[in-house]
């Protein structure tokens, strides 16, 4: 147990009623996890507002209530503490109640629409490979060394964040590299964490269901390298036109990355096939199994985090080559019939873009590529119609299906989708809302040598539907419907 006085620790306070001295057992902020002398932190989030739960907190037990704005009946013998931001104070309270922990570990944090998960997942495989104890917060998992846990998020929530950072601290983790989502930044769930730097990758259409503006995404992004400290470096793509303004006013030390741009990490890309890509890195070659351009950026972010982190240039070429790609990022497959099926995340505009350039780059023009994409429900609208067009623009035959439609219409998102097609490419279009049949569809239409992509669900082992997940796995499903095929 813990002083509460201490946990509230930086805090910024507005009042006060009760002791401050008790002792509290945890801190929470779902009242259905609330029991005996917890601390019980009143959220105001997007659906539920954690001050009409106070009360159940209470009636659970709870010995101290932590809000924006006092309830009306105080009750005798509880401590109430109001404060301005109740997820600012969650965020604080949650790295005080588990001790700093990220003042115990060289935390670094990855931004930016896309390019997130690979980075971070491979920088954990590098240092891994380097000797290292290290941790992961992604969106496809959290690793404390050795050890695996489910997330649901890309950035958790606060407490999520800080009890595996403990975890981290208590196996010896030196390093730990953490996907931080915009939504994450915006919601206050990395503040009062010690971060040893920051990455910026690249900003694109994204999330404005949330955000509202490109401006207001962009700015929130900047919020990782505002906060960071003089001791920390940031580090960001020069070739992406937001890449200064992340360094505007971090007192972080600054290094730059481009393919393009003259930056203090350069990288070409001598040699592009579909088993890997050659780089030129700062004058020195590497050979990677992933390809594209977007990786070329991937691989060389990773490079120059792990020589800002002290390992020797290299040593670290070395171990990049023998890294693997990513669940459900470019992942591939191909089947007797020589018909390659790629799976990747790409849903946003700029990923299903950067993808099928890369497809289209690679192939001999003699193949046909095949794509299979939708969008996901209750999420920004206006990529819909973008992601249709550029579907339809880039492939020879674009497959319209469902992906996670949450609690709207699959047909009515396809429809939106539909509308950003240009006429020259309707013929090219074909729509089939059961994302299994979508899939199949393309596996019949393929013929040797034609490329197959399934994109918008990567790594993701499910297709959720009004609140309901159903086993749902994209590069299973393709690789044994080809093999079904080809039997």
């Amino acid at each position: 147990m813990k002083l509460l006085k201490d946990i509230l620790f930086g805090v910024s306070l507005s009042a006060v009623s009760g002791d401050t001295n008790c002792l509290v057992n945890a801190v929470c902020f779902d009242s259905r996890k609330v029991s005996l002398d917890d601390v019980f932190v009143a959220i105001k989030g997007t659906i539920t507002d954690g001050h009409n739960y106070i009360e159940t907190a209470i009636n659970s037990g709870a010995k101290a209530i932590v809000c924006e704005t006092m309830p009306e009946v105080l009750v005798n013998g509880v401590t109430y503490v109001e404060v301005r931001n109740g997820n600012s104070a969650l965020a604080i309270m949650a790295s005080n109640f588990y001790d700093t922990p990220s003042k115990n570990l060289k935390l670094v944090g990855i931004t930016g629409t896309n390019g997130k998960t690979t980075i971070s997942s491979l920088l954990f495989q590098l240092f891994k490979k380097a000797g290292f104890k290290v941790g992961l917060i992604s969106t496809i998992k959290i690793m404390v060394d050795e050890v695996e846990h489910k997330t649901t998020h890309t950035t958790p929530d606060a407490l999520t964040i800080n009890k595996h950072l403990s975890l981290m601290s208590d196996a010896g983790v030196e390093y730990c590299f953490m996907e931080v989502s915009s939504h994450g930044i915006h919601q206050k769930r990395t503040e009062g964490l010690v971060f040893e730097g920051a990455i910026f990758t690249n900003l694109s259409h994204d999330h404005l269901d949330y955000h509202k503006t490109f401006a207001e995404y962009r700015d929130t992004k900047k919020v990782l390298f505002d906060n960071l400290s003089k001791k920390a470096f940031a580090l960001t793509n020069l070739d992406d036109k937001n890449g200064e303004v992340m360094l505007q006013n971090t007192k972080a030390k600054k290094y730059t990355y481009a393919l393009k741009s003259y930056a203090d990490y350069r990288a070409q890309i001598l040699e592009n096939r579909f088993d890997g890509q050659l780089l030129k890195v700062n004058e020195q070659e590497l050979w990677t199994k992933l390809i594209g351009h977007f990786n070329a950026y991937n691989m060389l972010a990773i490079f120059a985090t792990a020589e800002l982190l002290g390992l020797e240039n290299l040593e670290t070429l070395r171990l990049l080559s023998e890294l693997d790609n990513v669940d459900g990022r470019f992942q591939y497959y191909i089947s007797k019939e020589k018909i390659t099926a790629i799976v990747d995340y790409a849903h946003t505009p700029d990923a299903l873009k950067n993808v099928l350039e890369t497809i289209n780059t690679l192939r001999t023009g003699n193949e046909n590529v095949i794509t299979v994409v939708g969008c996901g429900g209750d999420r920004d609208k206006s990529k819909r119609p973008v992601m249709g067009n550029i579907a339809a623009e880039m492939s020879n035959k674009a497959i319209f299906t469902s992906d996670n439609p949450r609690t709207e219409v699959a047909s009515v998102i396809i429809e939106e989708m539909e509308a950003g097609v240009e006429p020259q490419n309707f013929r090219k279009i074909l729509s089939i809302e059961n994302r299994k049949q979508a899939i199949k569809t393309a596996c019949q239409f393929a013929e040797a040598n034609d490329i197959i992509l399934v994109a918008g669900k990567g790594h993701e082992t499910y297709q959720e539907t009004n609140g309901e997940r159903v086993d749902f796995d994209d590069f299973k499903i393709v690789k044994e419907l080809l093999t079904d095929l080809n039997k």
